[in-house]
Formats: structure tokens, C-alpha cells, sequence
């Protein structure tokens, strides 16, 4: 037996019409001539395995092909309220063989709408009433109170009876129209219907009906009133374009709905003010035999806070997350992913997976893009899906609703990814909260939706887990400011974080240095009194979450000192708030420790007194690293670095002078006016001062004095907030003890 592969470039994952178009193709042809035909994707197309060879392929659309009854007896515009409609009347008059299930399921349809017909047939009766024939007046005016009377009791029968509709359909119908409904469709366990996205409301969007718009187009390909259904004379190139692509100037102008935004004209659609709409009327009926794949499944069970849009394959809530064309998603529609896989798969093996059609997040389903991509990076879809194509049905070009490509997610297992599971609750909180909260806040939560969509859709990076850290930092300080306070700061992170984000760089080290900074570290190697207390107004005794007041809002704690309005001048108030601490104590020390392994390293330091790092993104890491559970971080000892590379004698004459702990046996008491001194500015006063405290000891500094312009002084004060170990203090000690050391330095 010969299997042929047919390369059909005409069907493309983008735009949805032509991925429609091709899981269309692949179920015709299943069930209708060869039940062993295969379908994947490859090369940005779709490719069909199957013993019809081109000719074949083309012989079974053309000639036998029986299209699927696309019929919506509960829209307006299907064509059943109307007499003698362009649509629906060719088809149910046609004599030709593969018409046979259309015909009786309008036939079904039909016994269903006697009542209703008759109801909107009076609607129309009393409307007509107030139209004016020419020459005469009309019989009733709109103002009359009887004829208002009258034409909302007619409404209200004609809209009982429709809400009636579904329920009798759903029990009465039988074969491949009910198969339509129930991708046009769901019904409640109460008879209450939820309009899957795909395809608009039950099977329209706005004026246009998908059905009915279908009968047209089989109507401009197959000569309806034949006994065979024969093919129009330009069907088959019309095939050709639809299957592969070859060029065509039989295009119709026609509209298109939602599925191929490029073809629906409007303005801005060709060089000219307006464009007309193009259309392949087999792209338009192979896409809606496609988009019956997703239907609705009726042992699908909805959780109580899922939407209704759950129930349709891999559909889930629109949100603003991870492209740029952002709009009023509020009233989008949803958005849906179309998978993509490149091993070959029977129509059995497809249908499977979009009844199964579900991405698993734990215990529950992904309901949003986020929880969607945490779901495929811990390859909680099913197994051998390459990518998924994501559609938002969102609207633009006015208030026309289009199927929008919002971009290709790989299929690939992030080791990472479950890190995210972290702030997994927080994000959907604060998500929830960006609704109706001010804009600053929304788009502090949109930058941080953004930062871990890339992360876990894009190649796991240190810089996009360090964005992630940086973005959390942003949404904090705007919650430090007053704004959706309640749904608490950033919960606690493992120290897996420091292994997703670490990258050999002077700013990543003082981060570390900055987040890990506590008064000291217990034996059981927990901090006590960590420096987090100074960024945002929480209370530790609870968990780390924010402190309210009777007022129920955010306590003005005296203990926050880093505002977040200049990187520099929180790390000078940092430490100035700790002299201030320890002074009230009665020690003379500086109180900040860092974990072991996370000290400062004297080369980044000298980075930092020389301007060289990112400031700003030191603090915001440090910041968002002050979450961190330090206690369990295991880290390489620090290096002291090369005696070349050192930050000037003046400072760290200044810094050994503002230390937690002994260095050399000998004691350095702090004084804090040599901080003041620097951090206005004064660094030859501050300098004159360390020296003498120095030479107290026993050191013998190899400088008589130092000076510096103010913002260099005040840079210097900066850099104290940066903890350094015991091993690095005795580093710079022995250049100032040692002469040996001092003059190979």
C-alpha cells in the first residue's frame, strides 16, 4: 500500500482560519475516506500522510466530500426566520446525495421552531406596521402606547420561547448537527448556554451568521440544485489555493468574521481609504469542520470559579501578559491555544487530545495565560506537543472582534519553573487586585506578569529571572506607597532563586551582599533583625506581612528608611538608620552582617566607589532578595580578589571603621560622626577622623590624609550598606598592618 505526503502549505498555523482549515482537512478525510490518514505540523505548515495521492486528495473534496449541517436555529440571522433566504433555502431544496445530513438537520431544526417562528413573524408583522408604503402614512406610529404594548409582549414571547431553545435541541438532536452545537455551545447542568469564544456567540459574531454565511459559500462551489452536488468549474483551483497554496484571482468578496483578520478589509487594508473583504469559500467551510474538533465536552466538570470558557479545549481568560499590543482586554473574549505536535497522528489520536483539552497546574487547570505557561514548562500538557499557537480574541479595528496571534510557546521543561509556584498565589492576588486599582500599580503588575511569562517562555536566562526580582521590587514599593496593601508583600523565596539568577557580575554579588544584610545569623544560620524591615512597613512576628493600623491602613513605621526614590540615598539612610539602632543600645558597631558566602568582595567594591555598576538595579535585587530564606542558602566562600584591584586606602580606611566584629583581635569602635561627615560630604574630615581611630589600634594607615567632592564622599557613605566577612576586614587590615603586604599592594 502507497502512502503519499501531501505538503499542505496552504494550511498554516497563523492566521486561525488556516490552522482551522488544516485540523478540518485531517477529520474529513478520517471519517469520511481514509480512517488511517496521519496529520503534524512541520516547516509552518500542516502535512498529510495518506493513500490518496494529489489527484485523490482533490477527487474527494470536489466529488464526494458531504459537508458537516452547520445549522444555528437560535441565531437571528441563520436564515430559519426568513423566507426564502440566500443561504439556507438553496441547501434545503437541494436535491444533490452529499446534502443528505444537511437537509435533515434543518429538517430537525425546523420542527423545533414552529412556535418561535410564529412569534418572531409577529415581531415583524407590528414593526412593518410603522413603515410607511410609498404614497401612504403608516398605519401605527412608534409613540402610540398600544403599539408599545404590543410590541414588547411580542418580544418577550418571541425572547421565552428562544431561551426555551436549547434545551429541546440538546435532547431531541442526533448526529453531525449535534456535533456542531455542542461546538457552538455549552449548556449548564440548568439549560443556561456559555458562547465558547471560537466561534463568537453560538455560532455569530455581531451581523454575521457562521452558518448561514457556510451555505453561501458551498453554494458558490457546488451546483446545488444537481442530483451529484457537482463542483462549480472554479472549485478546483480554488481547492488548489485552500490546500497548497497556488496563486488565484477567483477570491470572493465576502466576510470573513474573526478567523483571518488579514482578509477582513477596513480601513488601512490596502493603499487605498478602504479595503473590501477576500475570501476562499473552501478556507471558510474547512475552518468551521475544523473548529468542530473543539467542542465541548460533556463529562468535562467546572470547577465553582472556573469560567465557562474551560469547557472548550484549551480555552482560557484573556490576559495582558507577554506581547505589546495591549488593549481594553477587559471585554475580550478569552483566548485559546492551538497546539501543535510534529510526529505523525491519526485522527483518533487528534480528537483525543482536543477532548481531553486541558493544561494541568497541580491539582487544578490553568485558567490564564500564566497559569498556561506554568503549566507547559512543567510539562503539564499532553506528551508529544511541540508548541502551542496562542489566539486572543480581542478587539480591535473598532469594536470588530478579531483572532489575534499573540505569539509561539515552545513545549520545553524549565527545571526552574516550579520557582514561580513561589509567588504563584501572590501574582494571582495582586492580578486580581490590578483590576480597579490605579495605574501605577496595574502596570507595576504588568511588568512583573510580563517578566515571569518571558522566563518560562523563553530561554531561562539569569538576566529574565533577575527581571523577575527587579519587577517584584517595583510592585512592592508601589504597595510601600499606600496601594493594594492587602494583598501583602512578596512571600518567601527558596534559595533556588539565587541559583536561577546568579551571574558573574558585580552587581549580582552586591545584591547579595545588600539582600542577605541582618543584625547578625544564629547558629541555626537564620538572620535576626534583617534589613527588610527598613524597606517596606511589615511586621515580621506576622509572617512578614504588612503592618496596619487601627485606621486599617499601612503604619508609619520610623524603621522604613528606603524609599525608593534614589538607589544612593537608601543605602546612606540604610546605614544611618543602623548607627542610630545600635547607638540606642549602647554599642558602638555597625549592625549589618551578611550570610556567609554573600559578603561583599573588596574588586566589586572597588566597581562600586568607581561608578562602574547599575546602582538602581543593585538596590531593587537587594530588595526583592531580602525575601529570600537565607538560613538555607549555601554559598562558595567569598574571594578577597587581586591586591590590583582594591578600592582606594582612604576608603577602606573609612570602612574598617564601621565594622560588626573584631578584625585583627583588635576592636574598631564605631563612631558615627565619620559617617555623617562623609555622607554630607565632608570626606577629608571623615577621613582625618577614621585615621586617628585607626592609629588608635595600632594600625598605621600608610595615607596622612584624603579628599574627595561631595558626591564621590557621599557615594563612599553608599557603600557601606554593602556587609563584607571577617576575612575581607582582615584583608584590608594587613595593608594597613603588614609593611610586606603594603608594598605589593
Amino acid at each position: 500500500m502507497t502512502v503519499y505526503l501531501h505538503h499542505l502549505t496552504g494550511c498554516a498555523p497563523t492566521p486561525l482560519a488556516h490552522y482551522l482549515k488544516a485540523i478540518g482537512i485531517l477529520r474529513l478525510v478520517a471519517q469520511q475516506k481514509d480512517a488511517d490518514v496521519r496529520g503534524f505540523w512541520r516547516d509552518q505548515h500542516f502535512c498529510l500522510l495518506t493513500t490518496l495521492d494529489e489527484a485523490a486528495l482533490e477527487a474527494f473534496f470536489l466529488d464526494e466530500y458531504a459537508p458537516t449541517p452547520f445549522v444555528s436555529p437560535w441565531n437571528k440571522g441563520s436564515g430559519f426566520y426568513a423566507t426564502n433566504d440566500k443561504g439556507l433555502a438553496p441547501v434545503e431544496g437541494s436535491k444533490a446525495h452529499r446534502l443528505e445530513a444537511f437537509r435533515r438537520g434543518i429538517s430537525e431544526a425546523r420542527t423545533q421552531l414552529d412556535a418561535i417562528t410564529r412569534a418572531d413573524a409577529e415581531v415583524r408583522q407590528l414593526k412593518d406596521q410603522t413603515k410607511a408604503k410609498k404614497g401612504a402614512k403608516p398605519a401605527r406610529s412608534k409613540d402610540d402606547p398600544d403599539y408599545k404594548r404590543d410590541l414588547a409582549a411580542a418580544e418577550r414571547e418571541f425572547k421565552r420561547l428562544k431561551a426555551d431553545l436549547y434545551g429541546p435541541f440538546a435532547l431531541a438532536w442526533r448526529g453531525p448537527h449535534r456535533d456542531w452545537m455542542d461546538a457552538a455551545m455549552v449548556l449548564s447542568p440548568e439549560g443556561e448556554p456559555s458562547w465558547p469564544a471560537l466561534l463568537g456567540t453560538g455560532g455569530n459574531d455581531g451581523r454575521l451568521d457562521f452558518t448561514n454565511t457556510a451555505m453561501q459559500r458551498l453554494g458558490d462551489l457546488f451546483d446545488l440544485e444537481s442530483v451529484n452536488g457537482a463542483p462549480i468549474p472554479m472549485a478546483k483551483a480554488l481547492l488548489k489555493t485552500a490546500l497548497f497554496e497556488t496563486p488565484s484571482a477567483a477570491l470572493l468578496d465576502a466576510a470573513v468574521g474573526q478567523f483571518l483578520p488579514g482578509s477582513a478589509g477596513g480601513a488601512n487594508g490596502t493603499t487605498g481609504p478602504d479595503a473590501g473583504s477576500r475570501i476562499n469559500p473552501w478556507d471558510f467551510v474547512l475552518m468551521l469542520e475544523g473548529a468542530i474538533a473543539f467542542r465541548g465536552q460533556a463529562t468535562r466538570k467546572l470547577g465553582a470559579r472556573d469560567d465557562m470558557r474551560a469547557a472548550i479545549p484549551f480555552a482560557i481568560t484573556a490576559q495582558a501578559v507577554g506581547y505589546a499590543t495591549r488593549g481594553k482586554e477587559k471585554d475580550a473574549r478569552g483566548e485559546q491555544w492551538m497546539p501543535l505536535w510534529e510526529r505523525a497522528a491519526s485522527w483518533q489520536d487528534v480528537g483525543a487530545l482536543f477532548g481531553e483539552g486541558r493544561a494541568q497546574l497541580g491539582r487544578s487547570s490553568a485558567r490564564r495565560p500564566l497559569d498556561f505557561v506554568r503549566a507547559i514548562a512543567r510539562l503539564g500538557v499532553a506528551r508529544g506537543l511541540t508548541g502551542f499557537i496562542r489566539y486572543g480574541y480581542l478587539e480591535r479595528n473598532g469594536q470588530s472582534n478579531l483572532a489575534v496571534p499573540l505569539g509561539r510557546i515552545e513545549v520545553a521543561a524549565h527545571p526552574r519553573a516550579r520557582l514561580i509556584d513561589e509567588i504563584g498565589g501572590w501574582l494571582d492576588r495582586l492580578q486580581r487586585e490590578a483590576d480597579d486599582a490605579p495605574a501605577r500599580f496595574s502596570a507595576s503588575v504588568g511588568v512583573l506578569s510580563d517578566a515571569v511569562f518571558n522566563v518560562l517562555t523563553r530561554e531561562a536566562e539569569p538576566a529574565r529571572w533577575q527581571s523577575v526580582l527587579a519587577a517584584i521590587d517595583e510592585v512592592e514599593r508601589v504597595q510601600a506607597s499606600g496601594t493594594a496593601f492587602k494583598v501583602g508583600p512578596c512571600p518567601t523565596l527558596s534559595p533556588g532563586w539565587l541559583d536561577a539568577a546568579a551571574d558573574d557580575s558585580p552587581d549580582w554579588r552586591l545584591s547579595l551582599s545588600l539582600g542577605s544584610a541582618a543584625r547578625g545569623y544564629k547558629k541555626d544560620a537564620s538572620p535576626f533583625d534583617p534589613v527588610r524591615a527598613h524597606a517596606l512597613p511589615i511586621d515580621p512576628k506576622k509572617g512578614w506581612s504588612y503592618a496596619i493600623g487601627a485606621d486599617k491602613r499601612l503604619i508609619n513605621d520610623p524603621r522604613v528608611v528606603m524609599m525608593g526614590r534614589d538607589p544612593l540615598s537608601d543605602l546612606v539612610a540604610l546605614v544611618e538608620r543602623r548607627l542610630v539602632e545600635a547607638s540606642q543600645i549602647g554599642s558602638r558597631t555597625l549592625p549589618l552582617v551578611a550570610r556567609y558566602g554573600a559578603g561583599a568582595r573588596l574588586d566589586d567594591l572597588a566597581c562600586f566607589l568607581a561608578g562602574e555598576v547599575d546602582v538602581e538595579r543593585i538596590v531593587a535585587l537587594g530588595r526583592a532578595l531580602m525575601a529570600l530564606k537565607w538560613q538555607h542558602a549555601r554559598l562558595p566562600r567569598v574571594r578577597v580578589g587581586p591586591r590590583d584591584d582594591r578600592p582606594d586606602e582612604a576608603w577602606e580606611a573609612l570602612r574598617l571603621c564601621a565594622l560588626p566584629f573584631p578584625v585583627r583581635e583588635r576592636t574598631i569602635a564605631t563612631e558615627p560622626a565619620i559617617f555623617r561627615r562623609l555622607a554630607s560630604g565632608d570626606a577629608a574630615g571623615a577621613v582625618e577622623l577614621a585615621l586617628r581611630r585607626l592609629r588608635a589600634v595600632g594600625l598605621r594607615p600608610p595615607l596622612a590624609a584624603a579628599i574627595a567632592d561631595p558626591t564621590t564622599a557621599r557615594r563612599w557613605a553608599a557603600a557601606f550598606a554593602f556587609p563584607i566577612e571577617p576575612a575581607v576586614a582582615t584583608a584590608m587590615a594587613d595593608r594597613f598592618e603588614n609593611p610586606t603586604v603594603r608594598e605589593t599592594a
